[in-house]
């Protein structure tokens, strides 16, 4: 039993026999045998147990107190400052549309992060009740008010709150927000609690593991698309642009629940009490669904055993051997597999790579949506992905010990580093091709789509050359006991020298090609830029080997020194 397990079960009196089980879940007699004994709330002890955690996780360290009450004092602050603000949109004649699309945005938040943080709170693991006899409906209860203890449910509280002063106007919009505001906050909690109890499974898994540390992704090109869209609001002349949206939000709980306030304002009290039932009704299905999915998850066995993982694991191996055989063969196919292999299974790399990809897709195209761009953004896609040539040998952490085995030689370095950027290669080369060709289509200038992408190309190669040279000077270690580290304790030095340093050794090596491109278009021989497409892709890859030929002897004379740094984590 573990450490929550055994806290719930002192909590409630259950140790585990017969007598006791029956006794916790109300079917046995008293001790005079007069009839049957009522089973004891657990939600008092629930209630209990999260506050016990929360107070023996501070207690764990004085870092984490710091930390914890440091991010209270700012949720808070930043709480009462939406309230506020909220208070004094009272009146104005977007103020309907404003809380309706906050309530929708509040309950969408709470339904994506126990997808990004599942280790947030042990309260979100139901698998740690499983072996308790507890029934479902009254632990969904438990777990219920259980989780409106904490700082979000304060938070997403005072939201509520406000939205409800901001629209409510008159006795009946009072009385419609007493119901409201409860009714939002407690949409949100259990949306979050029938999402992580459906996807507790894939949640506690590897798979699970790769999606949390994604989530600095989903927050990266989430501020994007705010971004873009407050820049498309103000050209669309405001908040009047929204208000088709909000009038289809109002029917979507929670937000129809303030939308019920703002209709019994106007005097629509049918609309209001329909949009209540709407949000009740909302509330209760999800409430079924989470109770339908802790009985399922609680009686039925766990998938992740050997057997259920066996055919995953022989469809890996069979797409694996199907990329092995398009490769070279030899130690450069073998080293390029391997890289392949941690881009798909390695979190933290995972992680870098599609944060590249992303972030390299998102700049470029968005500035060319909002029409205020440029081709040579694209050059952003070759130069974000060009990053992840940077301390090739930290990805391998200690594991490193093995490649560095197979290093007896200079030529043994050249042919590893080589192979890791051909790896490297086989996403970036058409990545950047496809960015530069979306980009120069979005913005209708096909004429500098030869030029744009000499220089990514030329970029490129300088990136590889730099970052094999940073890899054999400066390596460091990537810590893989926490998905939001990515350099060890007292190496932080060496990663801005490797990567910042490193980029700006690229800059100054793309110097050259940078300048024939500005020469061209100064002496106004734009007829002749198409020449820059050769020329980079021609002086990207002399550039590329340059580099490579450059750091093959400094890796294979610091091997040791390497294997330590890389270790470190």
């Amino acid at each position: 039993m573990s450490g929550t397990d055994g806290t719930i079960a002192a909590a409630a009196g259950v140790t585990g026999t017969p007598d006791s089980a029956t006794r916790a879940t109300g079917t046995g007699t008293g001790a005079s045998g007069g009839g049957p004994r009522s089973a004891p709330s657990l939600t008092p002890v629930f209630v209990r147990l999260k506050l016990a955690l929360l107070r023996n996780g501070l207690r764990q360290s004085s870092g984490r107190t710091v930390a914890y009450v440091v991010s209270a004092v700012f949720a808070l602050l930043v709480a009462a400052g939406q309230l506020l603000g909220l208070v004094l949109l009272r009146g104005n004649d977007h103020a309907g549309t404003v809380v309706v699309l906050l309530a929708a945005v509040l309950a969408l938040g709470w339904a994506v992060m126990p997808l990004f943080f599942p280790g947030g709170d042990e309260t979100l693991d139901p698998t740690r009740l499983v072996m308790l006899p507890l029934r479902p409906r009254p632990l969904v209860r438990a777990l219920l008010m259980a989780s409106l203890v904490g700082l979000g449910p304060l938070f997403s509280l005072c939201l509520a709150v406000g939205s409800a002063i901001a629209v409510g106007h008159g006795a009946a919009a009072i009385a419609v927000a007493v119901l409201a505001v409860p009714l939002v906050l407690l949409i949100c909690v259990a949306l979050a609690r029938a999402v992580a109890t459906a996807n507790i499974r894939l949640l506690t898994s590897r798979k699970g593991r790769d999606l949390a540390v994604l989530s600095g992704l989903v927050v990266a090109v989430g501020i994007q698309v705010v971004n873009f869209g407050a820049q498309r609001l103000g050209d669309a002349g405001g908040l009047s642009a929204l208000d088709p949206t909000a009038e289809v939000l109002r029917w979507v709980p929670p937000a129809s629940a303030i939308g019920a306030v703002d209709s019994a304002s106007e005097g629509a009290y049918g609309t209001a009490a329909a949009q209540l039932l709407l949000s009740a009704g909302a509330l209760a299905a999800l409430l079924y669904v989470w109770q339908r999915s802790l009985v399922k998850l609680m009686t039925s066995p766990d998938g992740s055993t050997l057997a259920a993982a066996e055919p995953s694991r022989k469809e890996s191996a069979s797409a694996a051997g199907r990329l092995g055989r398009l490769l070279p063969e030899g130690r450069t196919g073998t080293v390029m597999l391997r890289s392949l292999r941690y881009v798909w299974r390695d979190p933290k790399t995972k992680a870098a790579w599609v944060t590249s990809l992303a972030i390299g897709l998102i700049v470029p195209l968005f500035n060319a949506l909002q029409g205020r761009g440029t081709i040579y953004f694209a050059c952003f896609a070759a130069g974000m992905l060009g990053i992840q040539m940077y301390n090739q040998f930290g990805q391998d952490t200690s594991a490193f010990w093995m490649v560095a085995l197979t290093i007896s030689s200079t030529r043994d370095a050249y042919l590893e580093l080589r192979a890791r950027a051909m790896a490297l290669l086989v996403i970036t080369l058409p990545y950047s091709t496809v960015v530069t060709v979306a980009t120069a289509a979005l913005l209708g200038d096909w004429r500098a789509l030869p030029e744009a992408l000499g220089l990514s190309f030329a970029l490129l190669g300088a990136m590889l050359a730099t970052g094999a040279v940073a890899s054999a000077r400066f390596p460091y270690s990537i810590p893989q006991d926490s998905g939001y580290k990515n350099v060890a304790p007292g190496q932080a030095g060496l990663a801005w020298i490797s990567i910042f340093g490193g980029m700006l050794g690229a800059a100054l090596i793309c110097a050259p090609v940078i300048a024939v491109t500005i020469w061209l278009h100064v002496a106004g021989a734009d007829g002749w830029t198409w020449l820059l497409f050769p020329v980079g892709t021609v002086y990207g890859a002399l550039t590329a080997a340059l580099g490579l030929r450059l750091a093959a002897p400094r890796t294979a004379a610091r091997l040791p020194e390497i294997l330590t740094a890389v270790s470190k984590g």
